[in-house]
């Protein structure tokens, strides 16, 4: 009983720093379009682009990694505390090689020389992030005040400091500092959770070998992810087609971050559970995600599309009616992501399977980078959108090819059909109200409400299972109360 409260808890607090997540930009991400523009959002893009690769080489597969070995142990505390020291070291010596190599190859000379000095921050600053720990300890409040608190002052700053397009540096400046301050301050918690460990006792070398196992994942994803911005910076000269690319993936990862954010609190519960070897407890929860998975990303998926035609001018501002049609083409990802999570994230990794992830994966990234390569030059940042969706396509196929020994695709198409009406019903109910109602800002507030309502009455009406749980769990609150 204590450990399903655990993880309503713990979801609670990182469901609302995902809506964190998605309230900040939507102060921000307006005024940085219209402050430094299409072009300089490009090049921020950009920049850390390839930053980003450095901190990925340097991190091995130590996040990951780190998290779920300490889940493992969570309950021992002399033997957790010798797993942390040791992945800690072996991290900043990685790290610490991966920051030599980024000075002496993009600091030194160069047209975004300037972004890229800032950048080294960035590669310190993830060479003390410590955040794995806690989540493997399935402490998710620390994290979640902490990330909220810097999110937070990190958006003062950018109104503070960022006035103009030559303020981009500034804007660099605050990004990096929010996050070396917030990978700071867990250290403050830190001696409560674990002791001092004798030298001697320490093999840093034994976490080598698995943490490159999870690493070559990561990079695979990477190459999804990271790779398409990199590319179109690289292919088109219009540094424009990367802003405008940047602006949609953003927009839209922001939608998933609510569908994915049970993943990022099932990962150590996954994984101690699987170390106490209850299959049946491994298979309920597996059911409880597909289904949440499947009740979130329909609506997201169908609203979004229902009213990014209006959405893009007001929120963007001139200048960015592209990204409108890049929304509409990426948005299939909601559906992709949310549901390699659960297999990839949420099975997969924890019960040490990662063989099968990483072909997924692998084969996800290299279907991207041969479609990147054909479609960025003929379609620019539509092409590019493509890719990322046949991608995930791809790696979402071979994950369930994988597993359909273990997990039954029949029982997942079934569960998506009063989710996928109730969506259909919604889209047609918002895309009338968009039609009648000539405000636009005025329109999106009313079909995001009517929408919300009409897919939630159809779900009831259709006697939801999932929903009829919830709506009981309410009732008994409320009697209780």
């Amino acid at each position: 009983m204590e450990k399903k409260k655990s993880i309503a808890k713990n979801y609670i607090y990182n469901l609302f720093y995902q809506i964190i997540i998605l309230i900040v930009p939507l102060f921000t991400t307006p005024y940085l379009s219209r402050i430094l523009g299409a072009e300089a959002i490009g090049i921020y893009s950009y920049t850390l682009s390839i930053a980003t690769y450095f901190v990925l080489f340097g991190s091995l597969g130590v996040a990951m990694y780190g998290q779920r070995e300490i889940a493992y142990i969570q309950d021992n505390k002399e033997e957790r505390s010798r797993v942390f020291f040791e992945i800690l070291i072996m991290r900043f010596l990685t790290l610490g090689i991966s920051l030599v190599t980024f000075y002496l190859s993009f600091c030194r000379n160069g047209e975004y020389s300037v972004y890229y000095k800032i950048l080294v921050l960035e590669i310190v600053a993830n060479s003390l992030d410590i955040s794995w720990f806690f989540q493997g300890l399935e402490e998710f409040k620390k994290t979640v005040l902490r990330n909220t608190l810097v999110k937070l002052l990190s958006v003062i700053c950018i109104f503070m400091f960022v006035k103009n397009t030559s303020d981009l540096y500034k804007y660099f400046i605050i990004y990096v500092l929010s996050t070396l301050i917030g990978n700071l301050s867990l250290w403050i918690y830190l001696p409560k959770y674990i002791n001092k460990i004798e030298r001697k006792k320490l093999q840093i070398l034994r976490h080598l070998r698995p943490t490159i196992a999870l690493f070559i994942p990561q990079l695979a994803t990477q190459i999804y992810t990271v790779l398409d911005k990199t590319m179109i910076g690289s292919i088109i000269t219009d540094k424009s087609e990367v802003g405008f690319y940047e602006q949609a993936q953003k927009m839209v990862k922001l939608l998933l971050a609510i569908a994915t954010s049970l993943g990022t609190v099932m990962v150590p519960r996954m994984a101690n559970t699987y170390a106490n070897g209850d299959k049946g407890k491994l298979k309920e929860y597996m059911n409880q995600s597909f289904r949440f998975v499947l009740l979130i990303v329909f609506p997201l998926m169908f609203g979004m599309v229902s009213i990014v035609n209006k959405f893009v001018p007001i929120f963007y501002g001139n200048g960015y009616d592209k990204v409108a049609t890049l929304i509409v083409i990426i948005s299939p990802i909601l559906l992709l992501i949310g549901l390699s999570n659960v297999i990839g994230t949420q099975y997969l990794l924890p019960t040490k399977q990662q063989k099968k992830y990483t072909i997924s994966v692998v084969l996800g990234a290299v279907v991207n980078f041969i479609l990147n390569m054909i479609l960025i030059r003929i379609w620019k940042s539509e092409g590019a959108s493509i890719a990322t969706v046949l991608a995930e396509l791809t790696v979402t196929g071979v994950q369930f090819y994988l597993v359909r020994k273990e997990i039954k695709i029949r029982e997942i198409v079934k569960m998506t059909g009063n989710y996928l009406l109730a969506a259909f019903v919604m889209f047609g109910v918002s895309y009338v109200v968009g039609a009648v109602i000539s405000k636009a800002m005025l329109s999106i507030i009313v079909q995001i409400i009517f929408g919300a309502v009409t897919y939630f009455l159809v779900l009831i009406l259709l006697k939801d299972s999932f929903i009829k749980i919830g709506l009981e769990k309410v009732k008994k609150r409320l009697k209780c109360n």
